[in-house]
């Protein structure tokens, strides 16, 4: 039964690095999405399916050792979550997602909108320099340290991950939505407060859409993973603790 943490965009698994020193289980596995941080395999598309097809696999792979995982996901990771544990209950136990909305309301926040724009996205994403994008996390509550180490990693493979994940997505919440109303598993929306992305009702949807909870985080920003880490390995672990009611 491990824990399988699933990162967002511009992000690596680097992000649940702070998570992970603040659980006690061992059997945690944070998987490096296709071209973020790592190589793009041969004929990967980069679309929003591939991703969840490409994370399907993983867990298909990790289950047939440990048994259905505790999945969670935040930001991209949190909609590929979403779809993917709710779509392959076989492979899932609980899952957790969280600042990255399945809404067919949700309006695609301004800088996804550049990236899904012709030429524009490509400006836009030429400019996520490190120096650029320090200052943003930075802004969002990323320690510091972990904001220069994050910038760092953003580079061309990534830049052109982000764009082709992103034009895929125009209506992924009216496409995905259904699927999520499906939801078999226990499941916990882990949303925060100030996202100047997302807003925290879309937690609160989800939570009524998929027959879980929702768990605030009180001023916090989007890159809660870093920003609050033991608070959300506490609120994670509990959740886990208690999930076997549900089942």
């Amino acid at each position: 039964m491990p824990a399988v943490l699933v990162h967002g965009v511009p992000d690596t698994p680097h992000v649940w690095d702070r998570v992970r020193a603040n659980l006690s289980r061992s059997d945690v596995v944070t998987p490096a999405l296709p071209g973020f941080g790592c190589a793009v395999p041969d004929g990967f598309d980069g679309s929003k399916e591939a991703y969840a097809r490409w994370l399907a696999g993983e867990l298909e792979t990790i289950a047939a050792e440990g048994g259905p995982v505790d999945l969670v996901g935040h930001d991209w990771g949190s909609l590929l979550v979403q779809y993917v544990g709710s779509t392959r209950p076989d492979l899932v136990r609980t899952w957790a997602a969280g600042n990255g909305p399945v809404d067919e309301e949700y309006t695609w926040h301004d800088a996804a909108q550049l990236f899904q724009t012709p030429d524009v996205g490509e400006e836009v994403v030429a400019a996520m320099t490190a120096e650029a994008m320090v200052p943003v996390l930075a802004d969002q509550g990323v320690p510091y340290e972990d904001a220069v180490a994050a910038a760092g990693r953003i580079d061309d493979t990534m830049r052109s991950s982000i764009l082709a994940l992103y034009r895929s997505a125009v209506s992924v919440g009216a496409e995905w939505q259904p699927a999520v109303e499906q939801n078999q598993r226990p499941c916990l929306a882990l949303w925060s407060t100030d996202d100047p992305y997302v807003d925290a009702r879309y937690g609160e949807r989800l939570a009524d859409r998929a027959g879980g909870r929702c768990v605030l985080l009180e001023g916090c920003g989007h890159w809660w993973p870093a920003q609050r880490p033991d608070e959300v390995a506490a609120i994670l672990s509990s959740f886990w603790a208690t999930a076997g009611d549900e089942l």
